[in-house]
Order: C-alpha cells, then sequence, then structure tokens
C-alpha cells in the first residue's frame, strides 16, 4: 500500500487516539511513539515537497507574463 499524506496523518490520528485513551497498552507506547515519529518526518517531508514544487509552478506562470 502505498502512503499518502492523507492515510499517514490518519495513522496518526489513529495512535494519538489509542495513547490517549484510558486503555492504553503501556507495553506498545514505545511502539506507538515511534511509528508517530516516522509518520510525522513523512508528512512534514510531504508538505516541504509540495511547497516546493508550489512556488516552481508559481514562478514558472510569473515567467510567462
Amino acid at each position: 500500500m502505498e502512503m499518502t499524506y492523507t492515510k499517514a496523518m490518519q495513522e496518526l490520528e489513529a495512535i494519538v487516539a489509542k495513547m490517549q485513551s484510558d486503555n492504553c497498552d503501556i507495553d506498545a507506547l514505545a511502539d506507538y511513539t515511534k511509528r508517530a515519529a516516522e509518520l510525522i518526518k513523512y508528512c512534514r517531508e510531504k508538505l516541504f515537497t509540495t511547497d516546493e514544487e508550489v512556488k516552481k509552478c508559481i514562478e514558472s506562470l510569473n515567467n510567462l507574463q
């Protein structure tokens, strides 16, 4: 399954809900934290890449004028 920003955010929200739950599995807390960090890193990189692509598109459009 290919990771997308939306899927990463959904998984991250599910992990946060588990961590905030009164029934949080303390034995899995380190795994939750590790996975959440991976997802946050992916989302940041995706946002940065998308921002750069949008800037290039706008610059390209500005050069047409």
